[in-house]
């Protein structure tokens, strides 16, 4: 009976952290978003210390990550099982605590487990982690009982293999773009469309409580109870109670701003627009900038250029002249912006609300790109 639960524990355990590192690995810059939220919840909780790692979450989280694929394949192969089952047991001790408060607080209401490809709730990574826990905690127990499955020469190979590769993709990654896009935001979505619920979305169940005051007690009545209130009673409110939450929009708090306060939202969706997305400008990187710049000018009359950031005007207006930017600018809120495009500049092309291509500034495009994405010729 035993050696099915070692077998089972292995290849649960060992796979979920793999598939979970490798959803991360493509889009670490996801993770570190996740991390900053992490590091400003407990900064303001626990003592201001924590605005430490806000600066180094990327690295903080592609080591994480990297680390989880490396974890799942050490367990597969029974590799240094004494080591791997103490590492895996720390690791999962800190994630049940990240969840765990995430979901009594409602601190962090997605703990970027899977990335974006499965969300899931807080309640729901909490119990996903106690579930490892017990897994992890039986491989734990009879640690030094597992033989390894390869030598130790080819063992260490294969780690040292996989550590490599999942650094050059989270790496890859980042100097790009997510191979694969799980966000609202990618190629071939309609924006005002995915703001929207469908006909078929459920809808938030709410109950409507009355509050009633008599001989100076307040009590409170539901619809079905209004029959029970006379004329000693005194209305004092009404209150709407949410007993289950509905579906929501894919996206929620896309909002443009004009630098007078204008909303702009609704223009961002007419025509062909060569958004240009700089969440930071201190930040930004200024590879490629020149060829930018060309890019706004050849575009003039096919496709409107426009800068979106969350940086102050005296900010954007001094990079936008230095580096001959001819393109307005407007504003929308940071994690909007990163989660849009993952680099600091990049550039996604919309026509009608449709995003029809995204860029890194490593990889900029031609004029011909765009305009072959615009006529779709």
């Amino acid at each position: 009976m035993r050696k099915y639960i070692d077998v089972f524990s292995r290849i649960f355990v060992g796979g979920l952290f793999i598939f979970s590192g490798l959803i991360k690995l493509n889009d670490p810059v996801g993770t570190e978003i996740k991390l900053e939220e992490y590091f400003e919840v407990f900064s303001a909780d626990f003592g201001s210390f924590f605005k430490v790692f806000i600066p180094y979450a990327l690295h903080i989280g592609l080591v994480l990550v990297v680390l989880e694929v490396v974890l799942g394949v050490a367990v597969l192969i029974n590799y240094r099982m004494r080591l791997t089952t103490t590492v895996l047991l720390l690791l999962i001790i800190f994630f049940t605590f990240l969840t765990g408060y995430s979901a009594i607080l409602n601190k962090v209401t997605d703990c970027g487990c899977f990335g974006d490809a499965i969300k899931l709730t807080p309640w729901q990574s909490f119990y996903k982690d106690l579930i490892l826990i017990v897994f992890i905690l039986h491989l734990f127990w009879h640690r030094k009982s597992y033989d390894a499955v390869l030598r130790t020469r080819e063992g260490h190979a294969v780690i040292l293999g996989v550590t490599l590769i999942s650094f050059f993709l989270g790496i890859y990654a980042i100097r790009h773009l997510p191979f694969i896009d799980f966000r609202a935001y990618k190629i071939g979505n309609n924006i005002p469309e995915q703001m929207k619920l469908p006909p078929d979305a459920k809808r938030d169940s709410v109950v409507m409580t009355f509050i009633y005051e008599q001989a100076g007690v307040r009590k409170e009545f539901t619809m079905d109870q209004l029959s029970q209130v006379d004329s000693t009673y005194t209305f004092i409110d009404r209150v709407d109670k949410v007993i289950r939450e509905g579906d929501r929009p894919k996206i929620i708090d896309y909002r443009i701003e004009s630098p007078e306060g204008e909303d702009y939202t609704q223009q961002t969706f007419s025509g062909a627009k060569l958004l240009i997305v700089m969440y930071n400008v201190q930040q930004a990187s200024e590879k490629n900038t020149d060829r930018i710049s060309k890019l706004i000018k050849d575009m003039e009359g096919t496709a409107e250029s426009i800068i979106l950031t969350s940086s102050s005007s005296a900010e954007v207006e001094t990079f936008r002249h230095e580096h001959q930017w001819a393109a307005p600018y407007f504003f929308a809120d940071a994690t909007v912006l990163k989660t849009i495009i993952r680099s600091n500049p990049g550039l996604t092309l919309w026509v009608d609300g449709t995003v029809k291509g995204m860029w890194h500034y490593n990889d900029v495009p031609t004029t011909e790109e765009l305009k072959k994405l615009i006529t779709g010729s």
